[in-house]
């Protein structure tokens, strides 16, 4: 049950129901338009917000493939061709023809879609052309059969309907015959009276500018009217001026006559086609109508779902039961008129359960009490009249079968009387009516008369709403209200939240606690005489006066408590950054220190293998050659020279003491000389200590041995070095390192991810990536951040500059990635 009957105006879904009706594209989606009508069946309102939801995904996410255009209304034209012996003309048939494509292209898009996809509009399209039987039992149509039948009178209508509406010539083999003898007999006509022409302009009898015209369906020539004696012939018509007449000359009048009769010819021939046409499409007329009540349902349903990305509108968790839980609800028609100001509307976020029922909305006037009562009440009307909703995703939205509203919206003081007697009125309905699945929405509750009375009234009225189990949302400024919601279980308190300090209202509701009128302060900063003020204060008494003040100094505190909480959660989140970047550290640490260490116990191993086999090597010479001393002695010496030539990095004694950076860096200086690079040189790549020599060159591409492997590097990234150089960094670690570099350039990839990963952690791979790519040669990486607030992708494309080997950086294409990738171009 709806109250008042006008509560369509009250809440303004009546300008909703004009904008669907802009949106639709046909007479037939607006008549699906004026049928809306609010609904408590659950079933049959998820039935219809599904529609909406399934059509909003097409209409966002491939609008073009489905049709737009062409829905028309051609029901008139189906009522005349049932009726025995009426035909329709070719423009009736180019309607149908247009319409039927259209339906067609719509059963089109949905054959050529997965099963499972839009299963509600299938549903809807197997309902328009449900399976039917004939009055005598005889035949049953199926929905397939339905479809082939529309396919077959489109294509009967193709055949002989062209794209501008007329019958086509090759509609009959009478009317082509009958065509191909106008052309010609006009083509005739045209020559002899073009010749006439020409010789009444040579004799000055027509002026230059004129030429042949057509009156009474004949063709005639334009004569000036002293002249029309000179041309045997008869007179159609004259100027308004008189002083030209269209004369057809005596000589063509016989070839005008056949042409008339030719042209009689072919309205007989195109009046039995069009007779045959519509006597096949009669039987057709009952499966055409159900096809077309389709047509309208999908433009009304299109219309729907255009009303809702207008509105940023969605489908919220539902339940068959009477629950409000809304998040950042907006209230439609103010969010469409801010849209258009460029401003944004202040959302609601707003419970009713069984535990708080009743909301009891306090705060100053102009506050935002009246719109958040009409919001709750809009959208609720518009979601059982199966329209989506502009809401958050994770909202919940029950079903009420009543809605009550008593919204003054024409209040003045002459009025106080009537205006509180209606008030009265409308709650003794509310009193009557109200159960468990009512919601109802009362605006300045108790107002219009005494407020003493008024107060105790609602209190009472209150009470037995409460009582009923009925769920609603009330505005009111009575203290007595507010005390009562504070202390009955059922009712909560809600406040509009206003700024005390610069009293200005907030437009936020705020559920938990009453607000206050702030009268007072208004008064104040309108610049009311003080001493005013403060007798008003005196006659209010010290209770009320407490009771405001309370509950300004409360709104002030919560403002400081809100500020402190956002001060504190920057520190939270500034310190968990800093307690993720101490870990990145500390395993980027321990994951070095376990590095090095590997790496001098392999040092170490390599070392003593090779001693030993040096030591073995001089024991066998000295046996070989019986101990001569002076032989013995020369190997004692080489091996002297070789146990000098070792070097061994020791481990420091105190572990906690790093070894000095500056004595790190001199010792893997490599030594960079001048000169061209050709073919044999000895080289180094830039940035790298990967060095090996030139074994071809190919413009300003070189071909490197390192070691085993063989690259391709370009010239710009290669430095010559010595041969000394050379030989010093040619050791067995050397040539370790020019194996993992190998199976680096067996394993690498292009792609580095780093989505996830924070600060120093992405900036260490970054590195290790980058010393990968310049090794191997890699002209052009691509480094995936995300997007999030852009801040890693901002570090680590600063942190790129540094590299001399890059060139430019620049987004991925929109489609792989945008913003969330770097492409990293290397010089």
């Amino acid at each position: 049950m709806l109250y008042p009957q006008n509560i369509e105006q009250k809440l303004g879904f009546d300008r909703i129901r004009e904008r669907l009706s802009e949106l639709c594209i046909s007479p037939l989606g607006k008549a699906f338009v004026e049928k809306v009508r609010f609904s408590d069946n659950y079933d049959l309102v998820q039935k219809m917000i599904r529609q909406v939801d399934e059509m909003r995904e097409i209409m966002q996410y491939e609008p073009q493939a489905f049709p737009s255009q062409n829905y028309l209304d051609v029901n008139q034209q189906l009522t005349k061709a049932a009726i025995e012996g009426a035909f329709l003309s070719e423009a009736e048939f180019f309607d149908v023809k247009l319409s039927l494509r259209t339906i067609q292209e719509c059963l089109r898009f949905f054959d050529n879609k997965e099963p499972e996809q839009y299963p509600q509009l299938r549903e809807l399209l197997g309902m328009a052309f449900q399976p039917r039987t004939d009055k005598n039992q005889e035949e049953v149509k199926t929905n397939k059969d339905a479809k082939l039948e529309i396919r077959g009178i489109l294509d009967a209508l193709d055949k002989v309907i062209d794209d501008r509406g007329r019958l086509k010539d090759n509609a009959s083999p009478e009317l082509q015959s009958i065509r191909r003898q106008l052309v010609s007999q006009e083509n005739d006509l045209r020559k002899k009276l073009d010749s006439i022409l020409r010789n009444a302009r040579s004799n000055g009898w027509v002026t230059d500018d004129f030429s042949l015209a057509l009156r009474n369906g004949r063709m005639v020539i334009p004569l000036a009217a002293e002249h029309k004696r000179k041309i045997k012939g008869f007179i159609h018509d004259e100027s308004d001026t008189g002083k030209t007449v269209f004369l057809e000359p005596t000589e063509v009048l016989e070839a005008n006559n056949e042409i008339r009769e030719l042209e009689s010819a072919e309205r007989r021939e195109i009046i039995r086609i069009l007779m045959d046409l519509t006597t096949r499409l009669r039987p057709h007329v009952p499966v055409l109508k159900r096809a077309y009540t389709f047509l309208g349902i999908i433009d009304f349903v299109r219309a729907k779902a255009c009303y809702a990305i207008e509105l940023g509108a969605i489908a919220p968790l539902s339940v068959n039961t009477q629950l409000v839980d809304w998040k950042n609800a907006r209230h439609p028609l103010l969010y469409a008129s801010f849209k258009k100001m460029g401003k944004s509307v202040v959302p609601l976020s707003i419970t009713l359960e069984l535990d708080n029922r009743i909301l009891l909305i306090s705060g100053p006037n102009a506050g935002g009490k009246s719109v958040t009562l009409k919001t709750v009440g809009l959208i609720q009307y518009m979601y059982q009249c199966g329209l989506l909703v502009p809401m958050a995703e994770y909202s919940t939205i029950g079903l009420f079968r009543n809605i009550f509203i008593d919204i003054g919206d024409e209040q003045s003081l002459e009025n106080d009387l009537s205006t509180y007697s209606s008030h009265l009125t409308n709650m003794k309905h509310f009193l009557i009516q109200s159960d468990r699945k009512t919601l109802f929405l009362i605006d300045e509750f108790g107002t219009g008369t005494e407020p003493a009375l008024g107060g105790a009234i609602a209190e009472s009225i209150l009470e037995d709403l409460n009582r009923s189990g009925a769920y609603g949302v009330i505005n009111t400024h009575y203290t007595n209200l507010k005390t009562f919601a504070d202390r009955t279980k059922g009712l909560v308190n809600g406040a509009m939240r206003y700024d005390a300090e610069h009293l200005e209202p907030l437009y936020e509701l705020e559920i938990g606690k009453p607000g206050s009128s702030f009268a007072v302060e208004i008064a104040y900063k309108i610049g009311l005489p003080k001493n005013v003020i403060d007798r008003a204060k005196n006659k209010m008494g010290k209770q009320q006066v407490s009771f405001e003040k309370l509950v300004k100094e409360l709104e002030i505190e919560k403002k400081v408590f809100a500020d402190k909480n956002v001060e504190n959660a920057q520190k939270q989140r500034h310190l968990d950054q800093l307690l993720d970047q101490y870990n990145s550290l500390k395993n980027l640490l321990d994951s070095e220190k376990k590095t090095i260490l590997n790496s001098a116990k392999l040092q170490a191993k390599e070392l003593v293998k090779t001693a030993n086999q040096k030591i073995e090597a001089t024991i066998k010479e000295i046996r070989e050659q019986e101990a001569d001393k002076s032989a013995t002695k020369e190997l004692r010496q080489d091996l002297q020279d070789f146990q000098e030539s070792l070097v061994i990095e020791k481990v420091p004694e105190n572990k906690n003491k790093p070894t000095p950076k500056k004595e790190e860096e001199e010792k893997d200086v490599i030594e960079v000389i001048g000169g061209d690079i050709v073919i044999g040189s000895l080289v180094r790549i830039k940035g790298q200590e990967a060095i090996g020599e030139v074994l071809g060159v190919r413009g300003k591409d070189i071909e490197v041995a390192i070691g085993d492997l063989k690259t391709t590097v370009k010239l710009n990234r290669l430095e010559k070095i010595s041969r000394k150089e050379f030989r010093q960094k040619a050791s067995p670690k050397a040539k370790l390192t020019g194996i993992d570099m190998n199976e680096k350039m067996q394993n690498f990839s292009f792609n580095l991810d780093l989505r996830g990963k924070r600060g120093e952690e992405a900036l260490v791979d970054v590195d290790r990536f980058m010393n990968d790519a310049i090794m191997v040669g890699y002209d052009e990486i691509r480094i995936v951040h995300g997007k999030g607030d852009g801040i890693l992708r901002t570090l680590i494309r600063q942190h790129l500059r540094g590299y001399k080997q890059v060139d430019k950086m620049v987004d991925e294409h929109a489609d792989r990635g945008g913003a969330g990738v770097t492409i990293v171009k290397m010089k």
